[in-house]
């Protein structure tokens, strides 16, 4: 089969005096027949080019499912009368979620032990996924939130990928549904009492703009807006805190936060603003209650970009941010995430050395010093999860590293004392001293030490270059932390290393280390990411022929610029939903997610400078006659985040520039995003993308 070739249908961009002739813009005609033909030949084309993986593919997702515990239930986690909890079965591709309620005369905070098959006794099924999903191409859950007296489950689906929901309210105590439906919502519903649900609504550039307030029992149409954002840098939502003394609704930028609050027992009266906006300060507030005073709980930016942490007493007259009470000042190297407050305790999350971590307050007597959480290993992820409920004396805790599988813990906060609760089973045996996990410095072309974690079996001769996979993201600062992963395996099992590149523009080392890969630094998570394979490659970690690289969305924006930056470091790269047509699509204000991407991005449409150097490194605008890695896109026809469209016009102009490479293009006809729905499936074609990364390292068919 020859490649697909996509007819050159020439319309020119006119902006700023700048002119761009883009020959494959008439593939966004979603709907047209021209375009799902071309699509379907691509996939057509992409299977046959990989029909050598097939036993590989065949043979990782066997070894996957042979890893994984396919009929398993999570730890219950408590929420009122009732422990909340999910199972899977084996052969299901969705899972159920459960609830058994909280037993007489037990300790109410030590969770039931859940038998290893079959269902507990007393528990009830709030929601089989399998058979939600049941005549569904794609299905997947947008909400799923209990009422405060258990009684009423409110759940949202999506059955397209494109991340629009529709709601419905099941009477748990009947098992019926009520009349009730909202359409058109976007993720979460918020339960205030019995009697009402806040949700939000997105615009049509899918921008969350609007918090409606809705009565049990009523139609859509008679729903009432609580507020409207209409400024279209900013979206807007809405939740309660633990306490469950307070509804607040968010509104925030990428750079900007705006907090309001009303009493719960009120949900029909007005918010109030606690901070008004300011440019550039970003906050996040929650409720605290110290030797019986309420104060909130404020993380901000106003003294420092790495944030600081303070309080004040809950009243009518509030202090400005920098005029709080400090827990915790700005510090240049610890950046400071955000808190959790329960009845006894405050839970702290920062980063320091580009690690997260994690410190606990005691406020049962008031305000007292934070105690970190510590822990063995170099490089490692701790979190604070699955703890709902108020006044719980125990801390849930989650441990993992790039060779630990995931643990989870009690805490105690008054003894110190660690319970643990579950650890990730990798059924046929696994031993984490048959790998290790290290970090390594990678200097940028300006001096800048990038860290690099690398991962491979202990056993491998290191003396030799070995084939690599160099994973990177590096926007939004997004923290990719260490995490275990069975996947991973089937790669290091093959005599491959894992390395992970921490590069500018994602949040591992502070806001700093955001702020220097964004806007007009954004060149900077490029040329990171290249100078670590330049330093893997003179450590004779590898070599140009051995290694691969690998980044989805903002991330394949990261792998099409360095294809065209660097395409002699890489024998092939595997783009993910890939943001490599921006300037594009952030020159159209209409398509989602635009205009509140200025303030990551920069705003090309009204600034010239902007728009030049965008232009200056934007993947489909700087393909050159040059020869590339090969490159595998993937991507999904529903994606409202990416369109469809950059990829299939990246590749079209690949095939049709480049003077070497091999450019394929996989596009999940019904799906979204995140790829495909169902748990088998997903692990069917993670298996398919590692294949052809080993293949493409290794040349391993098997």
């Amino acid at each position: 089969m020859n490649a697909p070739i996509a007819a050159k249908r020439p319309v020119t961009r006119e902006f700023h005096g700048r002119s761009f002739v883009d020959n494959y813009e008439w593939l966004r005609a979603k709907e047209a027949p021209e375009t799902r033909e071309y699509l379907e030949a691509e996939n057509a084309y992409t299977k046959e080019r990989t029909a050598h993986l097939d036993t590989l593919t065949e043979n990782i997702f066997t070894e996957v499912k042979s890893r994984i515990k396919q009929t398993d239930m999570s730890v219950p986690q408590r929420r009122g009368k009732y422990w909340y909890y999910g199972r899977t079965e084996e052969g299901k591709e969705y899972g159920y979620s459960c609830r058994i309620p909280v037993s007489e005369g037990s300790d109410p905070w030590t969770p039931p032990t859940i038998p290893e098959e079959g269902a507990p006794d007393g528990e009830q099924v709030l929601l089989d996924v399998n058979a939600l999903a049941e005549g569904h191409d794609f299905f997947a859950l947008g909400a799923s939130s209990v009422s405060d007296s258990g009684d009423l489950l409110a759940y949202s689906v999506d059955v397209a990928g494109d991340e629009r929901f529709e709601l419905f309210i099941k009477d748990l105590r009947t098992g019926e549904l009520l009349e009730d439906r909202l359409e058109g919502i976007f993720y979460g519903a918020t339960w205030v009492g019995e009697e009402f649900i806040f949700y939000t609504t997105v615009d049509d550039a899918w921008r969350p703009d609007t918090v409606w307030r809705h009565r049990v029992g009523t139609p859509q149409s008679e729903d009432v807006v609580v507020m409207r954002e209409e400024d279209s840098r900013f979206g807007i939502g809405v939740g309660t805190t633990r306490s469950e003394k307070y509804i607040m609704i968010v509104s925030g930028s990428k750079t900007t936060n705006e907090a309001w609050v009303l009493e719960q027992d009120n949900p029909e009266g007005e918010f109030r603003c606690l901070w008004e906006r300011e440019t550039g300060v970003d906050y996040d507030v929650d409720h605290a209650v110290v030797a019986g005073t309420d104060y909130w709980v404020v993380t901000h930016n106003a003294t420092g970009p790495n944030f600081a942490l303070g309080y004040c007493p809950v009243a009518d007259e509030l202090p400005s941010l920098r005029d709080l009470t400090v827990l915790m000042p700005h510090d240049d190297s610890v950046r400071i995430e955000g808190v959790d407050c329960y009845r006894d305790q405050i839970v702290v999350g920062y980063r320091r050395g580009g690690i997260g971590r994690a410190a606990v307050m005691d406020v049962r007597e008031g305000w007292t010093s934070l105690s970190e959480l510590h822990f063995n290993e170099e490089l490692y992820t701790v979190g604070v999860a699955g703890n709902p409920e108020w006044d719980a004396p125990v801390l849930r805790v989650s441990y993992t590293s790039f060779i630990q599988p995931a643990q989870l813990f009690d805490y105690r906060v008054a003894t110190g004392e660690y319970t643990l609760l579950k650890e990730q089973e990798v059924p046929g045996g696994y031993d984490k001293d048959e790998y290790v996990a290290y970090r390594v410095w990678s200097k940028a072309p300006d001096g800048t030490e990038v860290p690099v974690s690398i991962v491979h079996r202990a056993d491998l001769d290191r003396t030799q270059p070995n084939p690599t996979l160099l994973y990177g993201y590096g926007s939004y600062e997004a923290n990719m932390d260490p995490y275990f992963s069975v996947f991973r395996l089937s790669l290091m099992d093959r005599g491959m290393i894992f390395a992970m590149a921490h590069v500018r523009g994602g949040g591992e080392m502070g806001r700093k280390w955001y702020d220097d890969g964004k806007m007009l630094a954004k060149k900077n998570t490029f040329t990171d990411f290249i100078a670590v394979a330049d330093d893997l490659i003179a450590r004779r970690a590898t070599t140009p022929s051995q290694l691969v690289a690998e980044g989805g969305s903002a991330g394949g924006l990261l792998m099409g610029a360095v294809a065209n930056m660097a395409p002699d470091r890489f024998k092939a790269i595997e783009a993910n939903v890939p943001f490599v047509d921006p300037l594009t699509s952030i020159l159209m204000p209409e398509l989602p997610l635009t205009v509140v991407e200025w303030e990551e991005w920069g705003d090309p449409y009204h600034d010239p400078e902007v728009y030049d150097y965008m232009a200056s490194y934007s993947p489909y605008e700087n393909i050159a006659p040059q020869k590339y890695p090969n490159i595998l896109a993937l991507t999904s026809l529903n994606d409202t985040r990416v369109l469809y469209v950059e990829p299939a016009k990246w590749v079209a102009k690949l095939r049709d520039v480049a003077t070497g490479g091999e450019f394929l293009l996989k596009t999940e006809m019904a799906a979204g995003h995140g790829g495909v729905s169902g748990r088998y499936a997903k692990w069917r074609q993670a298996a398919f993308e590692y294949a052809w990364l080993i293949n493409q390292a290794t040349g391993a068919e098997s």
